[in-house]
Order: structure tokens, then sequence, then C-alpha cells
């Protein structure tokens, strides 16, 4: 059986590093393939600053997990 994860959806900077760098290398990626920048005069021409600076601005929604910590595995027991 598959548990449901509750997702939030936020526009501000994530607290994590690491979820703050996947956030941005995601939209960087989005903007080398051909999407348009959310902002209107970027202050560089690479993606992942024109990402970051989105990012900064709150312009990017992402999803994250609403309790990552009270995650268990498949025989019940909390990970750690």
């Amino acid at each position: 059986m598959e548990a449901d994860f509750l997702m939030v959806v936020s526009r501000e900077a994530p607290d994590s590093q690491f979820a703050y760098v996947v956030v941005v290398a995601r939209r960087a990626r989005q903007l080398m393939i051909g999407g348009r920048a959310l902002v209107d005069n970027p202050r560089s021409r690479k993606t992942t600053r024109i990402a970051e600076e989105e990012l900064q601005k709150g312009l990017l929604e992402y999803e994250t997990p609403e309790n990552p910590g009270d995650l268990e595995d498949k025989d019940g027991r909390r990970r750690k």
C-alpha cells in the first residue's frame, strides 16, 4: 500500500541548501530547453543565474513534502 504524501506549495526560497540547488537546477533546465524567463530584465544571461534570481524574487512555485522527518519505510519503521 502506498502512502499519500501531503505536499506544500511554496514561493519563498527553501531553507535547505540542497533543496535550493535542486529547485534552481530544475528551473535552469527549463530555461535551457526554451522556457521564458519570468523576470523582465535578468541581470545575467546564464540560465542558473536567471533561475536563482527568479527564486529570490518569489516568482517560482515548487512543492515539498509537508513533514519529511516523519517518513516511514515499508516495515513501518521511522527513517533516520
